[in-house]
């Protein structure tokens, strides 16, 4: 049995990444969009909320405003009954046009392609940051939302306290060429097996590598 903390080696990485590679060979962003626009707009309607919801909402969002004006050419009163179905939908509203003015004023109405230039971009951190990153520019990254930071710490694939520490270990042991691809597998791990309440650990495919099932195994 594995001690508690003992650092995981490079093959024990490869082999939790290439296991859950088997078990979802179809992991990928969920997020429906067409273009990074649409990535960028999607990724900040999805804080606290399901991508299902989010999909359900863009599918009907997205075919009647599809650029930065079409999203300033309303009231946020307006866009607020556009999202309502979604969770802080005032706030998101906000942002979005916030953001949509500065694409406009800064970027000639592009997303922009580097870390630094998204999250000065209103309602823009450093999650959303990278799900544009790697999603949309096929730019490696790691977004660390809460599935990906539920289940790297849970099987000891980081041992951090908060989403910062999180990304920059994950970073630190997955081999770059693989950080976006890890970043959807963690995600469909966590929505599928490596729940937050009730993990189906006795169907985990990576359990003989996981410090929690190890630490039940033990009591």
């Amino acid at each position: 049995m594995k001690e508690k903390f003992k650092k995981f080696t490079d093959e024990d990485v490869k082999g939790i990444l290439d296991a859950l590679v088997v078990t979802f060979p179809e992991a990928h962003c969920e997020l429906n969009h067409r273009n990074p626009f649409q990535l960028l707009v999607a990724t900040i309607l999805s804080a606290q909320a399901t991508d299902k919801t989010v999909n359900k909402v863009t599918d009907k969002l997205f075919l009647k405003y599809q650029i930065p004006e079409d999203f300033l050419s309303i009231p946020q009163e307006v866009l607020e009954q556009e999202i309502k179905e979604i969770g802080l939908y005032r706030s998101k509203s906000k942002n979005i046009q916030a953001m949509c003015r500065e694409l406009l004023e800064r970027f000639n109405g592009k997303v922009p392609s580097t870390m630094e230039e998204l999250v000065s971009l209103p309602g823009v951190g450093r999650k959303t940051a990278n799900v544009v990153l790697s999603n949309a520019f096929g730019i490696p990254a790691i977004a660390v939302d809460t599935h990906v930071f539920r289940v790297s710490n849970r099987i000891g694939l980081a041992t951090a306290d908060n989403v910062e520490k999180t990304e920059d270990m994950l970073m630190e042991n997955i081999p770059k060429d693989r950080w976006s691809h890890a970043h959807h597998l963690l995600i469909w791990h966590g929505r599928r097996i490596c729940a937050a309440r009730n993990p189906k650990c006795p169907v985990c495919p990576i359990s003989g590598y996981c410090r929690y099932y190890s630490g039940l195994e033990e009591k």
